[in-house]
């Protein structure tokens, strides 16, 4: 892709979008870039772009000149507006950072998408191909933008791929992708269900008869996405070419066995997040040997059902990144403790919670809400199971303490994002750890006891 001396707008400038724009700078573009930020509040490293050449605009994108762009870059985040369609219709390309940066690597690129699952799959991913001898890069979606690294001398790309990042990738290419699943997520920025799989469902469309999709056996949603492009399909899961089977992770197509007891991960979500792995490690040349070293020894991520604390017999987890109802739902029902007290709550995405409901009916004992959205998990969980209300994680955590019994977990997995009250799921995490901590310690700032027999079912105390 020659981008010297082509004019370029990036659009959005997190961290995908000041990688988009270094990497033209880097290449002899003329760029610039804008954000709706006002320039009092623009971090350091935005502001910095200036000094490398380009010329930015912040407050909004009025004092842009889209008549001058021959290309525009705009980051995930930012929804589309009438300049960028017009951009468009003139045939122009607005495309995205991982477009962008695709373009300018010779690296074969494993593309990992879904509702859930996405970082635990590029992450492990990324390991057996490394256990297997392969200099990896892991990123994407889940942390590291592909632009950051151009660059440098990979082996294999590995990118977790979000349904707002697949939008616009009209030519990347994937010589192995995974749609690990599809549920309701982000109907706040799509129209319905239906287009939201449709975005999920891009990055198949570039694929060719020498490239593997990889799908859940029996999942109608993803094969019909899947078959939007030409590349051979492999299932996981069960009844799945690549299945968890009496004891064993069994790849059928290529006659990996890797023994189950052997995974360091736990739950049976976990255990389909394996399979998905092994699918992609063999689609990119990886080693039986290198994914079983990679499951040995990878113990998750930070905020993905991590155990926090214990106190009376009861475990304390933080799935903060179970920011939608089907992450919720695979958190419950992954949980070796019978029974689990939920927190949940936040910004809603305004997807149906009665998944949600039907897991806690089987595994829930209580449910605490925080943020935004708990009036509508609480209308939704009116009469299924006893609800209560809390303004702040400290509470959240106390009332659970109070609600659960010996051999029960509390689980925060809040089936929302976290922008009502923290800055992103990371920092919810981290205070719902804090809590813990303060709870194990006998430091909590209770709130008043609540009787045990407390909450209606459905009602809010």
């Amino acid at each position: 892709m020659q981008l010297e001396g082509r004019n370029v707008v990036v659009v959005g400038l997190g961290r995908s979008g000041i990688a988009s724009a270094q990497l033209c700078l880097r290449r002899g573009a003329k760029v610039v870039a804008t954000d709706s930020i006002a320039r009092e509040k623009a971090p350091a490293q935005m502001l910095a772009l200036e000094g490398h050449g380009a010329t930015l605009v912040l407050g909004g994108h009025e004092g842009v000149d889209w008549a001058a762009a021959d290309l525009v870059v705009i980051s995930p985040g930012v929804p589309p507006f009438a300049a960028l369609a017009q951009v468009e219709r003139s045939g122009r390309e607005v495309i995205g950072e991982l477009e962008l940066a695709s373009r300018l690597v010779a690296a074969p690129i494993a593309l990992v998408g879904g509702t859930n699952g996405k970082s635990t799959v590029t992450t492990l991913l990324g390991q057996m191909l490394e256990h297997g001898g392969r200099k990896v890069f892991a990123g994407g979606n889940l942390g590291t933008p592909l632009a950051e690294v151009v660059d440098e001398p990979f082996d294999a790309l590995v990118l977790e791929i979000s349904s707002f990042q697949a939008e616009r990738i009209p030519t990347l290419h994937a010589r192995a992708a995974a749609l690990l699943n599809i549920t309701d997520d982000h109907l706040d920025r799509y129209p319905d269900f239906a287009a939201y799989a449709q975005a999920k469902g891009n990055m198949f469309v570039g694929m060719g008869p020498q490239d593997v999709a990889v799908i859940p056996a029996g999942d109608e949603v993803c094969a019909r996405q899947a078959a939007r492009g030409l590349a051979r399909v492999v299932t996981f899961g069960p009844g799945g070419q690549v299945r968890a089977e009496s004891g064993w992770l069994v790849d059928e197509v290529h006659g990996w066995r890797v023994e189950l007891a052997s995974m360091k991960l736990q739950g049976a979500h976990n255990a389909l997040n394996a399979c998905a792995s092994m699918a992609m490690a063999a689609a990119m040349g990886g080693t039986e040997q290198g994914a079983r070293q990679a499951l040995s020894t990878f113990a998750g991520l930070s905020h993905r059902t991590v155990l926090v604390g214990e106190v009376g017999g009861v475990r304390y987890y933080d799935d903060s990144k179970g920011t939608n109802v089907g992450a919720a739902v695979a958190a419950l029902r992954g949980m070796r403790e019978g029974r689990a007290v939920l927190i949940a709550g936040g910004r809603d995405k305004q997807g149906s919670y009665e998944p949600l409901v039907d897991t806690l009916r089987e595994r829930g004992r209580a449910l605490v809400l925080i943020g935004e959205a708990a009036d509508r998990i609480a209308q939704a969980a009116r009469g299924a199971i006893a609800v209560y209300r809390a303004a702040t994680m400290d509470e959240a955590v106390q009332r659970a303490s109070e609600l659960a019994q010996a051999g029960d977990a509390v689980l925060l997995s809040p089936a929302c994002s976290s922008f009502d009250m923290y800055k992103n799921y990371a920092e919810r995490g981290d205070a719902f750890a804090a809590a813990v901590r303060r709870l194990v310690a006998g430091t909590s700032p209770l709130p008043a006891p609540i009787p045990r027999s407390g909450g209606e079912p459905g009602g809010a105390s």
